[in-house]
């Protein structure tokens, strides 16, 4: 590879913009995405998801589509505008639907963009995340018949998982060691080769497609399984009366045991990437017990939260219909304003459903993304009035020191879902 190689980038969400504009160091880089506001937006130098610091966005933005010899990022939603480039990369999101099934719609579509403008001698790479065989039986098939173009013969594919850990300012796109690989041997050196050009932690070329994909899927899988295990022992350990985060802490002591904890697991990754295993092994005429296990626990954690909670309000004489909850943190993880797929809202509903009324405070959350994608309304400021309880669901910074005293009646809990706070009354 070298730098006369012109990348597009489909998809500037949490995944897409820190690889274009990490590309966009050494290469000339046209970022594509449908959604006009947000490349309005980008275009201006900021970015709302917080994952590329305005400074690092701005210093390698363009003003116009960049030629060849031209390094830098231009964000456009005109499909002209990567009609000539020669690699293009796709890191759409895959999400699932209301009965877990995948989605590849926006994987479709965005082939079907890729392939109107598909050269002979190009190749496309997929980052999104998805079961063994989306690459080449799902994506590949549209790339050929929107561009009249054979694969493996007129174009070539590659794909690398992506490893993007929201929020996470230490583990950056560059500090990871990507996974890669290729259609044939020769791209998947090409593929490699790329990514070696930008990735300081360096890259891993596994043989085949179908390897690389499996591998990016189990990873989320194995930890939503790990992180199901702990949700079981804290509900038995919750019956017993016995503190579950002491007892990973003792457990902890020993050299090899994995220290993960209990919570809500949600976000766009841990929460879909089993179901998607799951769907291809069920395919083949296997059903994953293990995987699915796993799913069914952690999905039942938010219902368990808002049960908890009320059983608490009760043994203090609080009347539970009608009562006022503040909830801390509608995101799905600490310090990130990313709210896809997040289990909060699944403690929400509960509670709301045993006659609670809700008020969600949230200083990173856009007010109107979380309406827009749960009907929920979302506050960044907290009114000041005082709660019968209040539950810690996000481990945010701004709420790990916070006085809560002014916020509190007399008999008022502080439930503590992620175990964090020293003053709370209950924890998960």
């Amino acid at each position: 590879m070298n730098h006369k190689n012109k990348i597009a980038v489909i998809g500037l969400g949490y995944v897409g913009l820190p690889l274009a504009r990490l590309f966009a160091t050494k290469y000339p880089v046209v970022g594509f995405d449908i959604n006009a506001a947000r490349i309005q937006e980008l275009q201006s130098g900021k970015d709302s998801t917080l994952e590329v610091e305005d400074h690092l966005l701005q210093s390698v933005l363009l003003d116009k589509n960049p030629s060849d010899e031209t390094i830098g990022l231009f964000c456009s939603d005109k499909i002209e505008d990567i009609a000539d480039a020669n690699i293009f990369i796709v890191t759409v999101p895959t999400p699932v639907d209301k009965n877990n099934r995948p989605v590849l719609t926006p994987l479709y579509k965005s082939s079907e963009t890729v392939g109107k403008v598909l050269k002979k001698g190009n190749v496309v790479i997929y980052e999104s995340t998805v079961y063994p065989g989306v690459t080449e039986e799902e994506c590949v098939p549209v790339l050929e018949k929107v561009s009249g173009l054979k694969f493996n013969e007129d174009f070539f594919a590659g794909y690398s998982p992506e490893r993007i850990n929201p929020g996470d300012k230490e583990h950056t796109v560059e500090k990871i060691l990507k996974v890669t690989s290729g259609s044939t041997p020769e791209t998947g050196k090409i593929v490699n080769d790329l990514y070696k050009s930008v990735i300081t932690a360096g890259t891993y070329l596994a043989p085949t497609i179908k390897v690389a994909e499996a591998a990016k899927v189990i990873e989320n899988s194995q930890r939503d399984i790990n992180i199901a295990f702990v949700n079981e022992l804290a509900k038995i350990f919750n019956l017993m009366d016995i503190d579950t985060h002491e007892v990973l802490k003792a457990a902890g002591t020993k050299w090899n045991f994995l220290p993960f904890k209990p919570g809500l697991v949600g976000g766009h990754c841990i929460g879909v990437d089993p179901y998607y295993l799951a769907q291809k092994a069920q395919e083949f005429g296997y059903h994953p017990e293990i995987i699915l296990a796993g799913r069914r626990l952690n999905d039942s954690m938010g219902k368990y939260v808002a049960e908890q909670v009320v059983k608490a309000m009760i043994k203090k004489d609080i009347n539970v219909n009608g009562a006022e909850v503040l909830m801390l943190g509608i995101t799905f993880k600490e310090n990130c304003p990313d709210v896809r797929n997040t289990k909060i809202v699944d403690v929400i509903n509960a509670l709301e459903d045993f006659g609670v009324t809700v008020t969600t405070f949230d200083p990173w959350a856009n007010p109107e993304e979380v309406y827009h994608e749960y009907q929920l309304n979302c506050q960044n400021s907290i009114p000041l009035k005082k709660y019968d309880a209040i539950v810690l669901g996000v481990a945010h910074k701004e709420f790990l020191e916070m006085d809560f005293s002014f916020l509190k009646k007399e008999n008022t809990i502080l439930y503590d879902v992620k175990g964090v706070l020293q003053n709370s009354n209950y924890k998960l």
